[in-house]
């Protein structure tokens, strides 16, 4: 019922910036919350960043607390995660997930999850 496509991601050195969207499609409303999660080769997805569906709150993992900024724009149904002071270990695959009503910080949590797109931070 609810699709979702990133963009925005590539390659970027280390200390620079990159913003990615998450886009909306098919049958979708403004009252889902939605997070950013990525995954690098071997290793397990993991959290990054969370807004509720109204946008009033956000949350974030410690690893990029005060370099990323996540935000919605509900009236286009797109979110975006902005990223300063990049790291290389910032480098995955970057996956946005929607979840009806309720914000968690848990993979397992989301329902609709989009087919990532590919963050990768040289040094």
């Amino acid at each position: 019922q609810v699709q979702l496509v990133e963009s925005g991601g590539g390659l970027v050195q280390a200390g620079g910036s990159l913003r990615l969207s998450c886009a909306l499609s098919g049958r979708t409303f403004s009252n889902y919350a939605m997070a950013w999660f990525r995954q690098a080769p071997g290793k397990e997805r993991e959290f990054v960043a969370a807004i509720t569906w109204r946008g009033d709150s956000t949350y974030y993992a410690d690893s990029v607390k005060g370099r990323f900024t996540i935000s919605r724009d509900n009236a286009k149904n797109t979110m975006s995660l902005q990223m300063n002071t990049l790291k290389p270990e910032d480098t995955a695959v970057y996956y946005c997930a929607a979840e009806f009503l309720l914000v968690a910080t848990q993979a397992h949590e989301y329902e609709y999850w989009g087919q990532g797109t590919q963050v990768t931070v040289s040094s």
